[in-house]
């Protein structure tokens, strides 16, 4: 009886992928998800998108956080940079979609580079409260630059372009979302296998060792930055796409306090951790909206529960799980996948 993992080579041994099942089963879901618009509702597909938008957003969060081990809490500020770059290329400029996403994610990533200049000398809290401040300073200025921004009244942008074909709702530009997550996600995977990422985990594990060892703490500290708030300004870009018009509400401090959630919840320093914590937090006000409507139906007066709900409930939950699981969803489900790998020898 085949039991356990069988490698027989280093290549084998940093594959993504170590057998044909999980290539297969990645295949059906990238089917499914392809073939999903064609009967999913709009709600649903608006639903997708966000998830979609979040999982982006998380993963550079987590590469910065998780596997870098600096403490960010400046998320929604660089949200907000990629949102309103994209207003102003996209609406000003006229430029198109391919264009103006990553050219958002560079704007993002140059801002996180001023911004990761304190993480050079400041650590744990100290390092919190110094992103902190980003968001401050990025909310007071799109508050007060109204020739650029819209200030408090917002910004509106157009429909995302590809190609000459205008892609206004969410049906459309699912798939423009959907391909830039697998690509993103598959750079991510690749990136900690090169010397770039073991890097950042170097670092993450003991910054003062990893010196020694001969990794440039300064330089990789900053490109860990960079490349969070690239993936952070490009999710910042599809929510400003999606949405259709962007303002300072959109992007809150209660938003850097949700990612830091999806990371704790779904796994720091995990790829799949990412897109569980993404997938749980995002559904998690739905689950509760459509419950308490239900609720509501036999019940009038549950219906300005809601929102009292989702703060206690994202509060119980990020305890339960810091208190019964701290290696977050990815862990448990590692561990699943590990007792039947090596099934009936399971110890």
């Amino acid at each position: 009886m085949r039991c356990g993992d069988f490698r027989e080579s280093y290549s084998e041994d940093m594959a993504i992928f170590d057998s044909r099942l999980p290539r297969v089963l990645l295949g059906l879901l990238l089917a499914l998800l392809a073939a999903l618009p064609a009967f999913a509702t709009t709600y649903w597909l608006d639903v997708l998108n966000r998830i979609f938008i979040a999982i982006i957003a998380a993963t550079g969060l987590n590469i910065v956080t998780g596997f870098t081990g600096l403490i960010s809490l400046g998320t929604a500020a660089f949200l907000a940079v990629g949102g309103y770059t994209t207003a102003a290329l996209a609406g000003k400029a006229g430029l198109p979609f391919f264009v103006v996403v990553p050219l958002s994610g560079a704007v993002a990533a140059l801002v996180g580079l001023v911004f990761g200049i304190p993480s050079l000398r400041l650590k744990g809290l100290y390092l919190a409260v110094a992103t902190l401040a980003a968001h401050y300073v990025v909310e007071f200025t799109v508050t007060h630059w109204d020739s650029m921004t819209g200030g408090v009244n917002g910004i509106s942008v157009p429909a995302a372009r590809a190609g000459g074909l205008a892609l206004g709702d969410d049906r459309h530009i699912y798939y423009l979302i959907l391909v830039l997550l697998v690509g993103l996600l598959f750079f991510a995977k690749n990136l900690f296998r090169t010397k770039v990422g073991k890097a950042f985990v170097a670092i993450r594990d003991h910054d003062i060792s990893a010196e020694v060892m001969g990794v440039n703490v300064f330089r990789y500290k900053l490109l860990a930055f960079a490349v969070s708030s690239f993936y952070i300004g490009v999710a910042g870009s599809l929510l400003a796409y999606q949405a259709r018009i962007i303002s300072p509400e959109n992007f809150p401090i209660t938003v850097a306090i949700d990612y830091l959630g999806m990371v704790i919840i779904g796994g720091l320093g995990s790829i799949l951790g990412s897109i569980y914590g993404a997938i749980f937090i995002t559904l998690l006000p739905e689950l509760l909206r459509l419950g308490n409507d239900a609720l509501a139906a036999h019940w009038p007066a549950a219906m300005g529960l809601f929102s009292q709900f989702k703060s206690i409930v994202f509060g119980l939950v990020v305890v339960l799980f810091l208190m019964f699981e701290p290696d977050g969803m990815a862990a448990r489900w590692h561990h699943v996948k590990n007792y039947w790998k090596l099934y009936p020898f399971s110890y």
